[in-house]
């Protein structure tokens, strides 16, 4: 068996496994930060989880690096997302795509079109990042000096505002952290955005073209 089809069938088997992880990490974080009140013991087990699930995560990289057969600088160059995820467990979700894979690998011919698909994965990401960047932001505003940013529903208001690329400027981190994050979640936006609109472009061309195709020729 060569490492080529070692390394998809590791994929195949743990991708699903590793999301729903990825989602108990996401629901852990969450509630360290929105549930100020939580006892100590119950913020000590959200932490603990969080550790054990991110390392294994860095154990899955770990695997992948092993079973491709790539030199580690190598690897990380050609498989970059999955470095950003392991350094950035938060951002896990947003592997949509290899997760459609491994269930329709599963289920046989994909049910949906190719722009159909693209919109759904930018859909579900946008959704996923700008709750993620919500929290993260949430946590270094909070009680900061001359922050705008009071309550969680203020930063899911900032999130939107971001990745929409509409800006308001009503809510803006002023901690290093907090614009370390905009800048990336502005860069997510306009990505994600992109292949929004572009699918979506692409889309009603074909829908043109069918029907011009169709019409009968002009006398």
């Amino acid at each position: 068996m060569d490492e080529d089809s070692r390394y998809a069938r590791w994929e195949q088997r743990t991708e699903i496994p590793l999301f729903l992880a990825s989602l108990l990490f996401l629901a852990a974080y969450a509630a360290r930060v929105l549930a100020e009140t939580m006892p100590s013991v119950w913020k000590s087990l959200c932490g603990f989880t969080m550790l054990a699930l991110w390392l294994v995560f860095a154990a899955d990289y770990a695997v992948r690096r092993h079973l491709s057969g790539q030199r580690f600088t190598r690897f990380v160059r050609t498989h970059f997302l999955h470095t950003v995820v392991v350094l950035l467990p938060l951002l896990r979700p947003l592997r949509i795509v290899p997760l459609y894979d491994a269930i329709q690998n599963r289920q046989g011919e994909p049910r949906l079109s190719l722009h159909a698909r693209v919109i759904a994965y930018a859909s579900l990401s946008t959704l996923l990042l700008g709750f993620a960047g919500a929290l993260a932001v949430y946590q270094r505003e909070r009680g900061a000096p001359g922050a705008t940013m009071k309550t969680f529903g203020d930063a899911i208001w900032w999130a939107a505002a971001t990745l929409s690329t509409v800006g308001y400027g009503d809510i803006t981190p002023v901690t290093p952290g907090g614009r370390a994050i905009a800048m990336c979640m502005m860069a997510g936006g306009l990505a994600l955005l992109g292949a929004v609109t572009g699918s979506f472009s692409s889309w009603l061309l074909q829908i043109f073209s069918r029907e011009s195709d169709r019409r009968p020729p002009e006398g």
